[in-house]
């Protein structure tokens, strides 16, 4: 199994990401008061601009159900609570009963990244039901096509061929009719990770513990059922994975490191995954000579579990990578100016510029927010765009925005430019403060909120 990806980086004109990838099968437990290890938050040397996070078996009772509909799930609130202070804004997400899947990102990447499809693909029960499955989020970043699928497949060692056949189908599933986006074998990077349930073949339970306490893990490689998958079939070979140099990441008693002392005395196993696939590159040819140096490269620098956590009877495994990549979109399609902004009586006038081919839309809409939200809804303040306007040119719009709800404060505010369209922030202004108003907050004229 490949620890890194062999291409080289891009050159200076490229844009390095770091991105933190999360699993976890949290086997319906509610959050513990501290995730720092996890996210690591203690890493000084780490300069992180990206989270993927994805949950398996969260609490998915039909009373859980229903207050996450009603409110933010827990785990969801705790992460936006613990990264809005970091600048970390929630991109996206989508959940199919217990499988959750969250993207966040910093502020000033958000003008380049749309997000295209939000998918669930259930497999559990006849292929309906939602236990087992996966989620899919799809999107452009700085231009190009990323996909990321959490999932949950099936248990049990006799279970493998299944387990390869729901792969398959969640693979297969990822189709976009009628959308502009290609198919997901040509989308630049795939990241797909989740309790993928492979087990380790024929090695008893003895062997297997012994190898495990004297950390020769190298031993159960050979046995383990995704990597004799990996060598036999072509699609699956196309994706990497790190070495596996932690100790499997299931079956443990809760609130311990004890492998499974039941009656069951389950065999351990690495059933959580994190895995990788880049697009295939064409070969370079006297026409294409770009193609000798790639701009789009991925590394991974770090694979591991995280033996701390005791909930639930997985320990979370994360991935931090590295993304060299050179920018296809080199500036926003919105540009908010704040240093433009004046207010007068209760009202502030925004001014922002498009480029020639944005796709705008009478239910565009900004928001004022403050540094450190932690979604698109937590504004204070928005104004749609075209109910508002007072005026525009081929170079500059301007729209007005009541403030008389936001209290006066020293804190510092965002705008940012809604696209209905592109279903995305298209445009982030720089930070700045609002003249002193005193102002109590409430709805202006009971009017809708946006709706994303």
């Amino acid at each position: 199994m490949a620890a890194v990806n062999a291409r080289k980086p891009t050159g200076p004109k490229g844009k390095q990401l770091s991105i933190h990838v999360v699993t976890w099968n949290v086997a319906s437990a509610a959050p513990p008061l501290d995730l720092n290890d996890l996210l690591q938050l203690n890493n000084q040397n780490l300069n992180l601009d990206m989270y993927v996070i994805g949950l398996q078996e969260m609490n998915s009772g039909i009373i859980s159900l229903l207050s996450d509909a009603a409110f933010k799930d827990p785990w969801s609130s705790f992460f936006m609570d613990v990264l809005s202070p970091l600048n970390f804004i929630k991109v996206s997400h989508v959940r199919m009963q217990g499988i959750l899947l969250l993207v966040f990102a910093k502020y000033q990447h958000l003008p380049y990244i749309q997000i295209l499809s939000t998918k669930s693909t259930p497999t559990g029960l006849f292929g309906f039901w939602g236990n087992k499955g996966g989620v899919n989020i799809c999107m452009k970043l700085y231009g190009y096509y990323v996909s990321i699928i959490n999932c949950h497949l099936p248990p049990h060692m006799s279970n493998n061929d299944q387990r390869l056949e729901h792969f398959d189908r969640i693979l297969e599933m990822q189709n976009f009719e009628g959308q502009d986006i290609p198919n997901i074998l040509d989308h630049d990077l795939i990241l797909w990770f989740g309790d993928m349930n492979f087990r380790i073949e024929d090695f008893g339970l003895h062997f297997v513990r012994e190898s495990i306490k004297k950390r020769r893990y190298g031993d159960l490689w050979e046995k383990d059922q995704l990597s004799i998958a990996k060598r036999h079939d072509p699609l699956l070979r196309e994706f990497q994975e790190g070495s596996l140099l932690f100790a499997p990441t299931y079956k443990f008693d809760r609130h311990s490191s004890d492998y499974d002392t039941s009656e069951k005395k389950r065999k351990p196993a690495w059933t959580d995954r994190i895995l990788w696939r880049l697009k295939r590159q064409p070969q370079a040819g006297p026409h294409t000579p770009h193609l000798l140096t790639p701009q789009f490269s991925l590394s991974l620098k770090s694979y591991e579990s995280h033996m701390t956590y005791s909930i639930s009877d997985h320990k979370p495994v994360t991935g931090t990578f590295d993304l060299e990549l050179k920018p296809l979109v080199s500036a926003p399609l919105i540009t908010l100016m704040p240093e433009d902004l004046w207010t007068m009586e209760n009202d502030m006038v925004v001014s922002y510029s498009s480029t020639p081919d944005f796709p705008s839309s009478s239910w565009d809409w900004i928001g004022l927010y403050k540094v450190g939200m932690c979604d698109i809804y937590d504004y204070v303040s928005y104004v749609w765009v075209g109910d508002n306007q007072i005026s525009f040119s081929d170079n500059l719009n301007q729209v007005y925005m009541d403030i008389s709800d936001i209290p006066k404060t020293e804190d510092q505010f965002l705008l940012c430019y809604y696209s209905n369209n592109l279903h995305s922030l298209v445009g982030i202004s720089k930070p700045f403060q609002i003249p002193p108003y005193a102002f109590v907050r409430e709805d202006p004229l009971g009017e809708a909120q946006p709706q994303i």
